[in-house]
């Protein structure tokens, strides 16, 4: 019996697939992975029998990155990453999926692939063919072994389709993905190590880990800062207006507009007002009727969502496409990411469409529809990827909740409303003199609601109306008013605008606009206000200014738009991938070059703007060079500064940093500082030299002293640790000296944290190990009043893996070692062991003598 290998985007989707292919009967195990599970059935496939495997992927299964060599930020120069060597590394490496495909990719002999059909689908694609092709089964010469499934919509009828009409993935789309990734890659990091390196190490309130430059994100930025730049240039001119307000003849008050609209000349406008004083009345001078219509919506597409989420429903285009592909992949909706707003010929609309027949929200409109007939929905435009969004199944504001249920009630009132007439009004022009100046009101009638009755938010409301009057008739006038006022800025831009100004220009694709959105918004270069407008924040309009005035086009969209065009030659077959990515980043690479050469000039903005780090923060602990103290810059990236050496060195970052006793690191004598994410969370002191210039050959930059190697410290890992972790790899469990009376042990590598010995008086680790499980035995010192000791003695010595005692007042523990992946080992162990810690037996590096020899 053959097998087929069927591999899905998310496991949701290989779940909901399996499902309808074996008509419910399948068997499903976890993967060795534990995050995907693989669904299996007998069925036919290419007219034979067949054992199937559905599972699936966690998105991509491998991302682009440069070398190891060149990840280092202080050896690399920024300008080598356009030529550096790049590589594919598993995007999660804890799931290990490459090694999770090719396992159960052993003697398949199909690949059958049900990626989503989009761009990105296509190149997640290929990295699961490079993946399981080694394990599966050689094929014989010429038998095709390989195919991919097109699909819109997560339904019997679409998936039994796509599987009966399998077709080969397309290699050219896969190829402009590898090429956006490795432009974005290559440009994006070369700007931002370069940008970050130059102004983090000059200014102090950033507050802002990364200055970023993104080919896309950049000009995103741009559009906001143009409109704030609008804003802050623009000079507002005063104007007047004459303003009557007459009485109709049902009694309702009303404000008539001026022919002129305004005038910016006061004399004139008071010589107009002068004409009208004495005049009781308006005439009736001409009444204008005419049949008008609002013209229901086109079919929805991804970007038109999220322009009414951030619009009308206050919500992020970010998390707008989040629920929308979770109800995709439930199977609510069809494949949300499209750009088409045609339905095709042989769309099923009156199938799709009496699915909501029996709806309580709207069923008794839907049933009108199919009684009265639907109406052929607007020709769109069709760019050849996924049907418009639409409703695949009915559900109720109980399946739905919150979010969901509205984006849901969005999408189906849409489609519904595509399919019924448009809304036909009558609109009534009246224009009336007063003392020979014209003024009118226009009024409107509803004849027929059509698809307003369901976009509700677009009906015409009934104040509206206007009462019968015929030319020669009069209206009482009640006052007339001459108001002074001022031109106005146009407001900022709301989400809503930038997107529309994205999809004009060729910024993004349907999938990444809301990402750049939100990246300008998390990196602090915009706030998002009420309204869901978007002002930029000092630093957003100092980069972009910096671009405008060194070179503009890195900043402008015809840029991207440009690169753009050429990505989807390569998608179509028009060019060839190596030398479009050559073409862009030779003129990229120019570009980067003249913006180091003349990054002063955005330099000298930045000096305006912001402090420099001499000026910047607060002193906190003293330098080991220069015996000063330091100051702490709170600012995102939080570091310390010493202005007498011109030295900055980094911090651990996302917690709060405080001085330690004012204890001193024996290596170097830098006073030592603690990082602390709260009482509940992790605490550990850090020494700021060896935390940037680790001095031993085990550590690595960033460490702490809970994973210092030191063999003698008493801050060190050595003098601290106590066991290995009970639930990550590497971890050792360390004493927080700090953390008394509420004592608690942290683990160095993973964010695990364990109560122990509460009201004790004091705790630390001894000097021996446990001779059963080699962790180190901890000695604690009694609270009278809850002294646990039945000899009278408080002070006790034991091993808080083993004693009864210590495990019975540790209950974090206990739970910690029921759900360890394994006990503590003996001897050696993870990390630990007899030898009583990492680093003894171990020579300490050069640097150690040069740093004793520097400072005695």
């Amino acid at each position: 019996m053959k097998v087929v290998l069927m591999v899905a985007e998310k496991p949701s989707l290989a779940q909901s697939v399996a499902k309808i292919l074996s008509n419910g009967s399948m068997s499903s195990r976890k993967g060795l992975n534990n995050a995907c599970s693989i669904h299996e059935y007998t069925g036919t496939f290419k007219g034979q029998s067949a054992r199937f495997k559905m599972t699936s992927v966690c998105g991509h299964v491998f991302g682009l990155d440069f070398n190891a060599k060149f990840n280092n930020w202080d050896r690399v120069d920024p300008a080598d990453l356009f030529w550096a060597a790049v590589e594919k590394k598993e995007a999660t490496a804890k799931l290990r999926m490459p090694a999770f495909l090719s396992q159960e990719a052993r003697g398949a002999d199909y690949l059958v692939l049900w990626l989503d059909c989009d761009k990105e689908g296509e190149n997640i694609c290929f990295e699961v063919i490079d993946s399981v092709m080694a394990s599966m089964n050689k094929a014989q010469s010429g038998d095709q072994v390989v195919f991919r499934a097109r699909f819109s919509a997560i339904t019997d009828k679409d998936i039994k389709k796509a599987m009966a009409s399998l077709v080969a993935p397309n290699k050219n789309e896969s190829l402009s993905v590898d090429a956006r990734q490795e432009l974005d890659l290559r440009i994006g990091c070369a700007f931002t190590r370069f940008q970050t390196k130059f102004f983090q190490g000059k200014y102090g309130n950033l507050d802002s880990t990364l200055i970023s430059y993104g080919p896309c994100q950049t000009p995103t930025l741009g559009f906001c800062v143009n409109r704030h730049d609008q804003i802050e240039s623009f000079k507002p001119e005063t104007f007047w207006v004459i303003q009557p307000q007459i009485c109709l003849p049902n009694g309702k008050l009303v404000v008539i507009d001026w022919e002129r609209v305004r005038v910016f000349d006061k004399e004139v406008a008071q010589l107009f007002l002068n004409t009208m004083h004495g005049i009781s009345k308006a005439t009736v001078t001409a009444v204008g009727k005419k049949e008008k219509r609002k013209e229901r919506p086109l079919a929805l597409n991804t970007v038109e969502l999220m322009r009414v989420a951030s619009a009308s429903l206050g919500m992020s285009p970010q998390s707008a496409m989040v629920i929308a592909e979770r109800l995709y992949t439930q199977g609510y909706i069809s494949y949300p990411r499209t750009e088409t707003t045609s339905y095709p010929e042989n769309f099923d609309l009156i199938g799709t469409l009496r699915q909501h027949s029996s709806s309580s929200s709207w069923g008794s409109l839907v049933r009108d529809l199919l009684r009265d007939g639907m109406q052929k929905p607007r020709k769109g435009t069709d760019v050849g990827d996924h049907p418009p969004i639409t409703p695949m199944r009915t559900a109720s504001e109980m399946e739905l909740r919150g979010d969901d249920w509205r984006i849901y009630e969005y999408i189906t009132l849409h489609f519904i409303a595509t399919l019924s007439k448009d809304c036909c009004y009558l609109q009534t022009t009246v224009s009336f003199d007063i003392g020979g100046e014209t003024f009118s009101l226009v009024g409107k009638e509803v004849l027929d609601p059509g698809y307003t009755q369901l976009m509700t938010w677009q009906a015409i409301p009934a104040e509206e109306s206007m009462p019968q009057m015929n030319k020669g008739d009069t209206c009482p006038i009640k006052e007339v008013k001459l108001l002074e006022r001022q031109t106005s800025p146009p407001d900022y831009l709301t989400e809503s605008e930038l997107i529309t100004l994205m999809e004009k220009h060729g910024i993004g694709t349907d999938a990444s606009i809301p990402v750049h959105i939100n990246n300008i918004s998390v990196r602090n270069y915009v706030t998002v206000a009420s309204g869901r407008r978007l002002i930029p924040t000092p630093l957003g309009i100092v980069l972009v200014h910096g671009y405008q005035k060194i070179d503009a086009e890195l900043v402008l969209p015809r840029m991207r738009s440009a690169v753009e065009e050429q990505l989807n030659l390569i998608a179509h077959g028009h060019a060839e991938y190596q030398a479009v990515l050559q073409h862009a980043l030779d003129i990229f690479k120019l570009k980067f070059a003249y913006f180091v050469q003349r990054i002063i000039g955005m330099d000298e903005l930045f000096e305006v703007t912001f402090s420099s780090l001499a000026d910047s923060g607060k002193a906190l602990s003293r330098c080991g060079k220069c015996r000063r103290y330091m100051k702490f810059i709170q600012a995102k990236p939080s570091r310390l500064h010493c202005t007498q050496c011109d030295e900055t060195y980094s911090l651990p970052q996302n917690g709060n940093i405080k001085l330690y006793k004012e204890l001193k690191c024996p290596l170097d004598d830098f006073e030592l500082v603690l990082w602390t994410t709260g009482t509940k969370g992790k605490c550990y002191p850090i020494c700021p030299y060896c935390y940037n210039y680790p001095p031993f050959r085990d550590m690595r930059k960033g460490m702490g002293c809970n994973e210092c190697t030191h063999p003698s410290c008493v801050y060190s890992l050595d003098a601290s640790g106590v066991s290995p972790c009970v639930e990550c790899e590497n971890g050792i469990l360390v004493l927080d000296e700090t953390s008394g009376p509420k004592w608690k042990l942290a683990c160095n590598k993973c964010n695990i944290v364990m109560k122990c010995f509460e009201d004790a008086h004091k705790v630390t680790v001894a000097g021996d190990d446990c001779e059963k499980c080699s962790s180190m035995l901890m000695t604690v010192d009694f609270n009278k009043a809850k002294n646990p000791l039945t000899d009278g003695s408080t002070q006790y010595t034991a091993c808080l893996f083993c004693d009864p005692i210590f495990t019975s007042l540790c209950t974090d523990l206990r739970h910690a070692r029921m759900t360890a992946r394994r006990p503590p080992p003996r001897g050696g162990g993870r990390g630990r062991g007899r030898g009583r810690g990492r680093g003894r037996g171990k020579p300490p590096k050069d640097k150690m003598s040069q740093l004793a020899a520097y400072f005695v």
